[in-house]
């Protein structure tokens, strides 16, 4: 009778056992593994899915040309804040100027788009139209650039933000046989204005420039 309740003993000890393992292993499943260690973000990078992230290449909010100063022949976007009437598109004549309502002649020439829009504030508040005017230059046709001397086909073309030399010759049609291409010449802003030394394949071009490529003597 002894042995009998010893071996039952012993079974429902070894029941226990195999019990209490079966609850370790299901609790050891059950357990979420822990979680990723997520790299610090480098101070100053957008974080994916952030709001106002904008990757690195995004483009500027504007792009024109870099301290352009305006000339016959630009083609620009004048906004007066909250005054329609006074807003619209305007060219440039042969001297530069242009006719704005109320105000009457502009002159832009020579003149950044900041210091237009200074030019018009100051005239809209001066002569008693605005108190407090806000004007805006968008700048929305460059005048054309000119290419002569040994190209196949010199003659002016329609300017296109960065321009370089390369592309004004690739425009006109490639250099001839003649063409000296170590001495071109530009006259940065039409014929009466500042040669450009040291002209290369990728030199800028600017609205109103003269590009000359002399021929070669031998």
């Amino acid at each position: 009778m002894a042995s009998v309740s010893r071996a039952s003993a012993l079974n429902m000890f070894a029941i226990a056992v195999v019990v209490a393992g079966a609850g370790l292993i299901v609790a050891g499943c059950s357990s979420s593994p822990p979680p990723a260690r997520v790299p610090p973000a480098l101070p100053g990078a957008a974080v994916p899915g952030a709001a106002g992230a904008t990757p690195a290449n995004a483009p500027s909010a504007q792009d024109t040309v870099a301290g352009y100063r305006l000339g016959p022949g630009d083609q620009v976007r004048l906004t007066v804040f909250r005054h329609e009437d006074l807003s619209g598109e305007f060219e440039m004549d042969g001297e530069g100027e242009f006719s704005m309502p109320l105000v009457g002649d502009i002159e832009g020439r020579g003149l950044t788009a900041r210091q237009l829009e200074d030019r018009i504030e100051t005239r809209l508040k001066d002569e008693g139209y605005l108190i407090d005017p806000q004007v805006s230059i968008e700048v929305l046709n460059y005048r054309p650039f000119y290419i002569i001397g040994e190209v196949n086909n010199p003659g002016s073309y329609a300017y296109v933000n960065g321009m370089t030399v390369v592309n004004a010759v690739a425009l006109a049609g490639g250099y001839t046989y003649r063409a000296d291409q170590d001495d071109i010449m530009i006259k940065r802003g039409g014929s009466a204005g500042r040669p450009i030394a040291n002209v290369g394949p990728s030199t800028d071009v600017l609205p109103g420039d003269i590009i000359e490529v002399p021929e070669r003597w031998f």
